[in-house]
């Protein structure tokens, strides 16, 4: 039963993810926090994670609150799902959506073991204890990613970000992936998240964007504004689906430069620093 259940699955996702099988599906309106890092302490923080933020946006005013969080599956000891963080974003009224790395083996994660070696293969450039991984050997990973799915569910989580999930575009992952590859294995994974009602997030892949918009639910973007690259995410928000945009101030960018164009296109859009941690929080709106 549970082989021909992950089958229907995988049939699905490869056949477009649909979006309708999600019980929360965020808004263009939403704004976001991306606290990767659940190491925050003190009052106002849960399960590593800080509730209590408030800021004033680039376009002034009293201070705003996140009212959606994009935060780790793991809670401070990087083992146990963080249920914790998860009920305190319920409680106060917003959503959480579960990361998750779809294309890449980290050496910290508690299912490390569950890769076999062969679907291992370069580390990524910038980022120690990575590794890409062989998307084209969908029938070892997505099991694996089944069950992180299945854990961003049971920890009560809204959604899945899954990141990492343009490695054709990369050459140096070790394998001879095409931009096939990428989209059967991209929309199957909408399709697990889908699977278990949760609403699914494309991370980057703005080459396939036009494609998988018909998948995902959402899109999360690092640095479009650096690279001069936003606009191809209008597909998204003509489909009336939100984008959640990431510039870094320690690469540069600036809330002059990233917030006018952002909030003219309707992009959910913050400002952070590459660690991803509780602060700073800039939104631009």
């Amino acid at each position: 039963m549970k082989v021909l259940a992950l089958t229907s699955v995988l049939l699905a996702g490869l056949l477009g993810g649909g979006t309708a099988a999600a019980d929360w599906v965020p808004k263009p309106s939403d704004r976001w926090q991306y606290q990767l890092q659940p190491n925050a302490t003190g009052p106002g923080t849960v399960g590593g994670i800080r509730m209590d933020l408030c800021a004033v946006p680039y376009t002034g005013g009293a201070c705003v609150k996140p009212n959606v969080y994009d935060i780790d599956l793991y809670g401070p000891d990087q083992v146990t799902p963080n249920k914790a963080a998860v009920a305190a974003i319920h409680a106060a009224g917003g959503h959480a959506i579960c990361y998750v790395s779809a294309g890449s083996w980290e050496d910290w994660r508690p299912d490390k073991n569950a890769f076999r070696a062969s679907v291992k293969g370069n580390n990524l450039d910038n980022w120690p204890g990575e590794k890409w991984l062989d998307i084209r050997k969908r029938d070892v990973l997505l099991p694996i990613m089944k069950a992180r799915v299945a854990k961003c569910a049971q920890a009560g989580f809204d959604s899945v970000e899954f990141d990492n999930v343009d490695a054709f575009q990369n050459d140096n992952t070790g394998f001879p992936l095409t931009a096939a590859h990428q989209l059967a294995y991209n929309k199957a994974l909408a399709g697990l998240a889908h699977s278990h009602g949760l609403s699914a997030g494309l991370k980057n892949d703005l080459d396939q964007v036009s494609t998988l918009v018909k998948s995902f639910d959402y899109a999360v973007n690092e640095s479009c504004q650096a690279w001069n690259e936003c606009e191809v995410l209008n597909t998204f928000l003509k489909a009336g689906k939100p984008v959640f945009q990431i510039e870094y101030t320690d690469e540069g960018t600036t809330a002059h430069t990233t917030c006018p164009p952002a909030n003219k296109a309707a992009r959910s859009t913050i400002l952070k620093t590459l660690p991803l941690t509780a602060t700073p929080w800039t939104p631009c709106r």
